[in-house]
């Protein structure tokens, strides 16, 4: 039987989340982890000043897709009153919960008194909370940190606060700001903040195995868990791991056949989302995590050197072929994306092969 976790009036068809990440989980990214089974996955960290006065980049960051089972759009800011329109206006767009970004350990975010820099200034921070909980019918949740620093873990406060305040959920990053993402995170830290709180707390940081994840939800005590940069290039995971927490399945990593037509679908997606010169260029960076992350070649030298060709070609349907010749695929019946015909890739084929 499948666990849930309950945030307000919306239920999780699973336990394992995907943290907004910026330059990530946009909405291909979110349709495609969707399609592979993730219960809960997150829009890009949307700035609620800009948001609010419609500017495009930022408002496609918070697009809304046909089909998915759950929309979550986190915002971020540091003026109460932005960030409550910001609300109004992501749950006209259509949000199931709005997020509220407290952990972001950014310079050019802690640099202008967002994300993680609220931990230092709490009064701020429930300002923030009770404006947009005010806001908005729909759930509110905050993601944030330990704390600013080792002589400043606050988690437990903020996360009281925010329960006070009518927030249903908090996620905890088991790190500071200033350790960015050095050393490991703090499960155990992250337990003190669920016994602060009745609302359900969710762990997040360094979980990328079945085993972190059990380890993480045991010594937290946490009531799910987040996944972050573990999704790079595997946005399969969530579903493998709530699989795993279930029932104990082991984890079965895509085959070469399901991994390059998964890659196709993915920049498929992204032309059509952002358009096709765009599309590509956005969608590198995944590229570049599928290459790395899967096990052909096994020499992780010829990966990296595969990688920086593929990267660099400008025609998706060069992309495609040279990514089947890489993983000793046949195209056969897998859409090639573009107009180009397959021949076309037929020396890209072989420079990466």
């Amino acid at each position: 039987m499948t666990q849930t976790l309950q945030i307000g009036d919306v239920t999780i068809a699973g336990r394992v989340l995907m943290a907004p990440m910026t330059g990530v989980t946009d909405l291909p990214f979110r349709q495609l982890a969707s399609r592979l089974g993730a219960a809960y996955v997150a829009t890009e960290m949307v700035a609620s000043a800009e948001f609010a006065r419609g500017r495009p980049d930022v408002v496609r960051r918070a697009a809304v897709g046909a089909g998915l089972p759950l929309t979550v759009i986190q915002l971020v800011g540091r003026d109460p009153d932005a960030m409550a329109q910001g609300a109004r206006m992501a749950e006209a767009a259509g949000a199931d919960i709005v997020d509220l970004n407290f952990g972001c350990p950014a310079k050019e975010v802690t640099g202008i008194a967002s994300g993680s820099a609220l931990m230092r200034t709490p009064e701020l921070a429930d300002r923030i909370m009770g404006a947009v909980v005010q806001a908005t019918t729909r759930p509110v949740t905050v993601k944030m940190r330990l704390g600013w620093d080792e002589t400043s873990r606050n988690a437990a406060d903020v996360a009281r606060s925010a329960e006070a305040l009518g927030v249903k959920a908090v996620t905890i990053h088991g790190r500071t700001r200033q350790q960015f993402y050095t050393g490991r995170a703090d499960w155990d830290a992250v337990g003190d903040v669920k016994a602060a709180v009745a609302i359900p707390v969710i762990v997040n940081g360094d979980i990328i195995t079945a085993e972190e994840a059990r380890e993480a939800l045991e010594r937290s005590g946490a009531d799910g868990l987040m996944l972050g940069r573990g999704v790079y290039g595997r946005p399969w995971l969530a579903a493998h791991l709530e699989r795993a927490l279930q029932d104990g399945t082991r984890l079965q990593e895509p085959d070469r056949d399901e991994r390059c037509a998964i890659v196709l679908e993915h920049m498929q997606a992204s032309l059509a989302f952002y358009g096709s010169g765009l599309g590509l260029k956005m969608f590198r960076k995944h590229l570049g995590w599928y290459v790395e992350q899967a096990p052909w070649p096994a020499d992780p030298l010829e990966r990296r050197a595969a990688k920086s060709v593929l990267c660099r070609l400008d025609d998706p349907a060069d992309v495609a072929t040279g990514l089947a010749a890489l993983w000793s695929v046949s195209l056969g019946s897998l859409t090639l994306p573009g107009n180009s015909a397959v021949e076309k890739g037929t020396q890209v084929a072989e420079t990466v092969g």
